[in-house]
C-alpha cells in the first residue's frame, strides 16, 4: 500500500496517535505524518503510507493555512488555552489598532519557538525541560507569514486566517501579537485548513476510516507532487534511470531546466519518482517504486 491519506485530525489526539491508528488500519508499520498538530488543534494532517513516506519532507516543506482564534488579555505558559494562566490584563484597545498590529506580522520575520514544543536542544525536547520548570534561551528562527486575513474581531477575541511557511508556531504568533499590543495573548483554538495541495474540504475524518474503505481515500503519490513539472523519459532508458545513473545525453535533457525538481515518468504514464538536472546531468533524487 503506497499513497497519502488527507486526514482531518480531531481535537484531543496527537499526530502520533493518528499515525498509530492508521498503522493499525493499513496493517503496516511504514507510516509517517507530515507536520505535527498539537492535540488541542484540529485539521489537515497528511499521512504517508509505504513508499510515500519518502515524500514526508517534500510535503512538510509546503505552505500551511490555519484558522486561528486568539484570546487577548490572557497569557499562559504554553501560549495556548491548555496552559497555566500566568497573567491577566485588561484589553483596552480599539479594533483598528488590533488590526494594524496583526498585519505588521506579515512578511519575513524572526520567531522564537515556545518552550512547550518538540524542538530538541542538546538532545532534550523543550517541552520536557519546560515540564521541569526549566526555561532556556531559544534561538529565533526565520519564517514567512505570507498573509493574515482577519475574519472577525469581538474583543477580547480575534479570529483570523494565516498563510505561513514551514516551521511557523501559531502559538508563538499569538503570544507575540499579544506582547506587541501590551495586553498578552493566547491561542484559543486552531484548525489547519490546508497544507500545500491538501485541503480541509477533501479530507477524511479519522473515525470514518477503516480497513474496508482505506483504499478509496488513498491519494496517489504523484498527485501530492503536482506542483512540480513532469518530465517523460523513454522506456528504453528504464534500467539506467532506476539504477541511479545520471543521464547526460543532450537530446534527452536539453529541454529540462537546471536545479528544478520534476515528477519523472517512464514512457507516458509510469510514475517513478522525483528527479533533477544538475551540472553533470539528470538524475533521480527520490525513487518511489520498487526496482
Amino acid at each position: 500500500m503506497n499513497g497519502i491519506l488527507n486526514i482531518n485530525k480531531p481535537l484531543g489526539m496527537s499526530s502520533f496517535d493518528v499515525v498509530r491508528k492508521v498503522k493499525s488500519i493499513a496493517k503496516t508499520k511504514k507510516v509517517g505524518h507530515t507536520g505535527t498538530l498539537d492535540p488541542e488543534a484540529s485539521g489537515v494532517l497528511p499521512i504517508c503510507i509505504g513508499n510515500a513516506t519518502k515524500l514526508v519532507d517534500y510535503i512538510m516543506s509546503d505552505y500551511k493555512i490555519y484558522k486561528v482564534e486568539l484570546m487577548l488579555g490572557i497569557t499562559t505558559d504554553t501560549y495556548d488555552r491548555e496552559g497555566k494562566v500566568i497573567k491577566n490584563s485588561p484589553v483596552d484597545l480599539e479594533v483598528e489598532e488590533v488590526k494594524k498590529v496583526i498585519k505588521e506580522f506579515e512578511g519575513n520575520i524572526d520567531q522564537i519557538p515556545p518552550m512547550y514544543s518538540a524542538l530538541k536542544v542538546n538532545g532534550q525536547r523543550l517541552y520536557s525541560l519546560a515540564r521541569q520548570g526549566i526555561e532556556i534561551e531559544r534561538k529565533p528562527r526565520s519564517i514567512t507569514i505570507y498573509s493574515i486575513n482577519i475574519i472577525d474581531i469581538q474583543l477580547p477575541k480575534v479570529i483570523f486566517e494565516v498563510k505561513c511557511s514551514k516551521g511557523t508556531y501559531i502559538r508563538s504568533l499569538c503570544y507575540d501579537i499579544g506582547e506587541k499590543l501590551k495586553c498578552g495573548g493566547t491561542m484559543w483554538n486552531l484548525q489547519r485548513t490546508r497544507t500545500g495541495s491538501f485541503n480541509i474540504e477533501s479530507s477524511v475524518d479519522l473515525d470514518k476510516l477503516n480497513i474496508e474503505n482505506i483504499n478509496e481515500y488513498l491519494i496517489p503519490m504523484e498527485r501530492a507532487l503536482e506542483k512540480y513539472p513532469a518530465v517523460y523519459i523513454d522506456e528504453k532508458y528504464e534500467k539506467l534511470v532506476l539504477n541511479g545513473v545520471t543521464l547526460k545525453n543532450p537530446m534527452l535533457i536539453e529541454n529540462i531546466e537546471m536545479d528544478i525538481l520534476y515528477r519523472v515518468y517512464l514512457g507516458k504514464e509510469k510514475f517513478i519518482g522525483i528527479g533533477m538536472k544538475q551540472n553533470l546531468g539528470f538524475k533521480m533524487i527520490k525513487l518511489l517504486i520498487q526496482r
